[in-house]
């Protein structure tokens, strides 16, 4: 067996469930799960229309690559959406399988592990970066996004020697859990030291298309980048998906974009790795991407839930609207497990301890004392929840 899987962490699902093992919660109550961030609203129909008409489709062996009609829309709405002076679909878009399976497999492209490999992530993380970077064979550092650093990565942190090490920079804007969006000039510091160290970044951007006013959209990797002046996008790789922005988690579609250097290289692993798009989920795909009127109404929902649920929670916890994305990231009483464990226990209602998504850096763990709350659910479960957390005295 690969010797890396053993330093693979539990899942923060898996240790949810032992922390939940043996707990019998009201049965009056309806359950209600905010921990997973899974949209839950309704898939829009002409999604799915596309998607039957397509099935016959699935007769051939799909391209690694895409079909060059799914690369043009993907590359057209990158254009429009990061105002966008050129981004090549045959050279610098890739569709992809879901942008999880593509943060993982990035590190298995990226990292040379012949030599001391550092890959850097923030912290708290989705826990894919850290199971991609182990078993790519490099080093894990984290640093930690805290309220007491604005929820930024600090670059700064990292010497001068660890820095000539690093790899790979995974980072993810807007965040998860915290939902903050970096700055321009935190893009350029970034840029600035991939151009004197030469690692590869991911910007891990799934949530991007979540916020809450029309022309106000987060600012992304691509967009920092052309305003910058480095329309080539040098060593840099974005990872969008459209399971949040169209409600098709089930799809698994997404793409990457960015250097056609090393998209060249992340292509010839997808070919063997064998991860092709199905026909049909390709023409689904090319469906949504060309439209945006549903995404806007997307976002109405979440916009609504937020400006709903947020006050009420926060008669009971500290917490903020965040820039972007659908968590709210809010402080806790007491041990966040223990309260994620009562908060199931006396009002059925299901939230992740934010030490789940950290690990421990100079012996302090930045998740710790947080819970994060994903407002997925319907607009009435939403409300609901909020009032069962605000009548919890933990």
């Amino acid at each position: 067996m690969n010797p890396d899987l053993h330093r693979l962490q539990p899942y923060p699902f898996e240790r949810l469930r032992a922390l939940f093992a043996g707990v019998t919660p009201p049965a009056h109550l309806a359950p209600i799960n905010l921990s997973i961030g899974e949209p839950k609203h309704p898939t829009p129909p002409f999604i799915l229309e596309a998607l039957a008409r397509a099935l016959p489709g699935i007769a051939s062996y799909p391209l690694t690559a895409g079909q060059p009609e799914l690369r043009g829309a993907i590359a057209a709405w990158a254009r429009r959406r990061y105002g966008l002076r050129t981004l090549d679909p045959a050279t610098q878009v890739l569709p992809v399988a879901g942008s999880r399976e593509a943060l993982f497999a990035f590190a298995q492209t990226v990292v040379d592990r012949t030599r001391d490999a550092i890959v850097v992530s923030p912290n708290p993380f989705y826990q894919i970066y850290e199971g991609a970077t182990l078993l790519a064979g490099a080093r894990p550092l984290f640093l930690p996004t805290t309220a007491a650093n604005g929820y930024r990565m600090e670059f700064e942190r990292l010497s001068p020697a660890e820095w000539s090490k690093v790899q790979l920079v995974y980072v993810c804007t807007p965040g998860n859990p915290t939902g903050r969006v970096m700055t321009l000039p935190e893009w350029q510091q970034l840029f600035e030291l991939s151009d004197r160290h030469g690692f590869v970044i991911a910007s891990d951007e799934c949530y991007s298309e979540i916020y809450f006013e029309e022309g106000a959209a987060p600012l992304g990797a691509l967009q920092a980048a052309a305003l910058l002046g480095r329309d080539r996008f040098e060593r840099l790789v974005v990872f969008s998906s459209l399971s949040k922005r169209s409600n098709v988690p089930g799809l698994r579609s997404g793409f990457v974009a960015g250097d056609a250097d090393v998209l060249k290289s992340f292509l010839l692993y997808r070919t063997y790795h064998g991860c092709a798009l199905s026909p049909a989920v390709q023409a689904a795909s090319l469906a949504a991407w060309s439209d945006e009127a549903h995404v806007v109404e997307n976002r109405k929902l979440y916009a609504a839930k937020f400006g709903q649920a947020t006050p009420v929670i926060q008669r009971a916890l500290r917490c903020e609207r965040p820039d972007a994305a659908f968590y709210l990231w809010a402080a806790t009483p007491i041990d966040d497990a223990e309260y994620a464990r009562r908060l199931y226990a006396e009002r059925h209602v299901t939230v992740l301890p934010g030490s789940y998504l950290s690990r421990s850096v100079d012996g302090a763990s930045p998740g710790a004392g947080h819970v994060r709350i994903a407002l997925v659910a319907s607009p009435a479960e939403v409300a609901e929840a909020a009032g069962r957390i605000a009548s919890f005295t933990a």
